[in-house]
């Protein structure tokens, strides 16, 4: 009981990293360039601390990635590179639309996405099933949850349009594009989840061949998606230095407080990924269901908490206020509907062969 206490303990702490690590680029000066603040965000969290910090949580990290080989590697990598594609869209929806909608509506598509998506490659046979009904479900109410803070974004801008006082929202086009960007960055952070599908025989060979517990076997396959991810979040950033002939903002005045602001999200991204994952394994047979609900839940919340401390609702209606608590509630009850749904699969799988799993959360 006292080990299952300390790990919700320890999601709770990675939940507030990890509807945190966005807050930091709200110091940035308001002139920074997109870029300078990104780019080393992306290269701090996803080479960096991969490359320096989780191989003294995974032994034989590098050895283990060269036993598994390629063939073995490549689909986590793959999908890896499309979780980067959504965690950069992720930080252009926070320049869009603020941190409140952001977390709100990524939060909402990646759960939606990662909770069906991964049944559906792995499990197809059991859609018809209870528990693949319940998931079924747990996907429709976080679909209605994202449709809610949808529209409180419409009702925020709107109001605060004709606010002088309130923080302005992107109204239109402008505001449409920025909701479609946080979605489908939610969409594409999903498949760091689902890259995690395809890293059971990885983390097997961390754990026969290095001894490793399953948590830190799994560290082992996020350095992998990390490391894929860099690939395409490092790259566009890259892409946006030279369109935009911002390279020389790198060595400016005041960079210095930049890179300290970029370093600190990092450190709380990467923070979230490792409190999880102790955290989900100390709460035993019941860690991947319970523990990913208690998780993204309180990430949700925490995210918009800071969306509304650092003033993105100053200025709006009481009615667009409660659409986006409306739609968080809805949110939670997705999540949890969700975890339901994955405990009955366990449940229904416990005497099947067993296999090497491992429940994934990403920003």
């Amino acid at each position: 009981m006292q080990s299952q206490g300390f790990g919700l303990l320890l999601l709770l702490f990675g939940a507030i990293c990890g509807g945190s690590f966005g807050l930091p680029s709200k110091f940035v000066k308001k002139d920074t360039p997109w870029e300078t603040l990104w780019g080393p965000f992306f290269f701090f969290v996803a080479i960096l601390l991969p490359t320096t910090v989780f191989p003294l949580i995974a032994k034989g990290l590098f050895t283990t990635c060269g036993e598994a080989g390629w063939a073995v590697v490549k689909m986590t990598v793959l999908f890896g590179f499309l979780w980067g594609l959504g965690s950069m869209t992720l930080g252009l929806s926070f320049a869009f639309i603020g941190l409140s909608l952001a977390y709100a509506i990524n939060y909402g598509a990646q759960i939606a996405t990662g909770g069906f998506g991964g049944f559906v490659i792995h499990n197809s046979d059991q859609l018809a099933t209870p528990h693949g009904l319940t998931i079924t479900a747990g996907v429709v109410v976080c679909i209605v949850g994202v449709v809610i803070c949808g529209k409180a974004a419409m009702l925020k801008s709107k109001s605060q349009a004709d606010d002088a006082d309130g923080e302005q929202m992107p109204t239109g086009s402008k505001l449409t594009k920025g909701l479609i960007v946080a979605f489908i960055s939610g969409v594409l952070c999903a498949c760091y989840g689902l890259a995690f599908g395809f890293g059971g025989k990885i983390m097997q060979i961390s754990m026969e061949s290095q001894g490793n517990p399953g948590w830190r076997a799994a560290f082992v396959v996020s350095a992998l998606i990390l490391w894929g991810g860099s690939l395409s979040a490092c790259g566009y950033c890259v892409f946006k230095l030279c369109k935009n002939k911002t390279w020389g903002t790198l060595t400016a005045p005041g960079i210095g407080k930049v890179l300290i602001i970029a370093l600190i999200m990092a450190c709380l991204h990467d923070g979230a990924i490792l409190f999880y994952g102790v955290g989900a394994s100390k709460l035993g047979p019941i860690g991947a269901a319970v523990g990913y609900a208690v998780f993204m839940s309180f990430a949700i919340v925490v995210g918009n908490v800071n969306g509304f401390l650092t003033g993105e609702w100053k200025g709006a209606s009481k009615e667009s206020v409660n659409w986006i608590i409306g739609g968080i509630v809805v949110l939670m009850l997705g999540v949890s509907v969700l975890a339901r749904g994955n405990y009955m699969h366990g449940t229904a799988t416990a005497g099947a062969e067993p296999q090497v799993k491992q429940e994934a959360v990403s920003e």
